[in-house]
């Protein structure tokens, strides 16, 4: 009766799941699970009910960093728009200023030439012939010396005024672009994001029901033994270390989709709680996190590294810390508590790389 149930559980998630095509907006391609001709037989065995269960669990963990390296993107387009936006209000100031520079300047300027005009002729010799004496021409000349270099400063004040309003117009139009275009990736985003939030709905439909369908006995199986007691985890000094701490503090609480503590955790989540502990913001998806700090060779790992799954950078869909000894801590899917695990085959088979967030 049991067998039958899984079964029918199985055949439902496994329909529902298959029809859904992610839509990832990182470098990474959509994921897709088999059409329908490929799809695995209902389980038979516990063995077969618990593979088929992480197999569904963990493409519902894909789709949670799908979308929360969606809400990544779409916050740096927000800082990108809003950047843009104060620099086009900032050059729209400049602009508006250098007008009214070029129109005093200008003015300047008419008001000279029309004195020039009207007889205040801008040459010495006209200064020695209307003069009565060589003191009077002396005078004479300092004063047209005098209306010359206000004139050719005038000038190039003009001239500066003119340049900076052309520089500023520039600079506003620019801006303009910036935050046009930061508005229709934004607006874009937003469609992906909530598409991708209703895939992941879907997901953890499909992941519960197959996750109901499992017996008390392979559900246990599942979580695996409890974190035990075996006093308290000394991470060592540092950031890192104070996040190892803290990771380890978390032993036993439940994986939840999307959450970052303080009572359950996503992978990224967990490595975000940790990390905030010891003072350090890091992004929110592991996709994200994997762009903070700098690259660990394979195996040179130190406690607070962060060990990342997927085939590259764009397709990372796990996260989990080194703790040292050849260990690891990490919240990995729904059903499986945080726990520990070896280093670096415990956080899933496909280890991509490391990176270390301080020192």
């Amino acid at each position: 009766m049991a067998s039958h149930r899984m079964k029918r559980a199985f055949r439902a998630a496994v329909s529902v799941t298959a029809a859904i095509a992610v839509v990832s907006v990182s470098p990474a391609p959509a994921l897709a699970l088999p059409p329908a001709h490929q799809q695995p037989p209902p389980p038979n065995t516990a063995s077969e009910a618990l593979a088929q269960y992480n197999k569904v669990a963990k493409q519902a963990t894909k789709v949670n960093e799908d979308l929360l390296s969606a809400q990544d993107d779409l916050g740096n387009k927000r800082k990108v728009l809003k950047q843009a936006n104060a620099d086009m209000e900032s050059a729209k100031k400049a602009q508006a200023q250098a007008k009214i520079d070029e129109e005093a300047f200008r003015g300047q300027v008419d008001d000279l030439t029309s004195a020039s005009f009207q007889g205040a002729r801008f040459n010495k010799l006209s200064a020695l012939l209307t003069g009565s004496s060589t003191e009077d021409f002396l005078e004479r000349a300092t004063a047209l010396g005098v209306l010359a270099a206000d004139n050719e400063k005038s000038l190039s004040k003009l001239s500066g005024a003119v340049d900076m309003a052309a520089t500023a117009q520039a600079k506003a139009a620019d801006a303009q672009a910036r935050a046009k275009a930061a508005t229709t990736a934004a607006e874009q985003l937003i469609k992906k994001i909530s598409k991708t939030a209703a895939d992941l709905e879907k997901q953890k439909v499909a992941a519960e029901a197959a996750y109901d369908e499992l017996s008390a006995e392979e559900q246990a199986e599942l979580a695996g033994p409890g974190p035990g007691d075996d006093g308290v985890f000394l991470g060592g000094p540092g950031a890192g270390g104070q996040a190892a701490e803290v990771a380890m503090q978390q032993l036993g609480k439940p994986y939840v989709y999307g959450n970052e503590g303080p009572s359950s955790f996503d992978c990224s989540g967990l490595m975000l709680y940790a990390y905030a502990a010891a003072g350090i913001t890091l992004p929110r998806s592991s996709r994200s996190q994997y762009g903070v700090g700098k690259s660990v060779a394979y195996g040179e790992w130190k406690v607070g590294d962060l060990l990342f799954y997927g085939s590259s950078a764009g397709s990372i869909h796990h996260v989990a810390m080194y703790i040292g000894d050849g260990m690891l801590v990490h919240a990995s899917q729904p059903g499986v508590p945080v726990k520990t695990g070896a280093a670096p085959d415990g956080g899933g088979s496909d280890y991509f790389a490391a990176r270390r967030v301080v020192g």
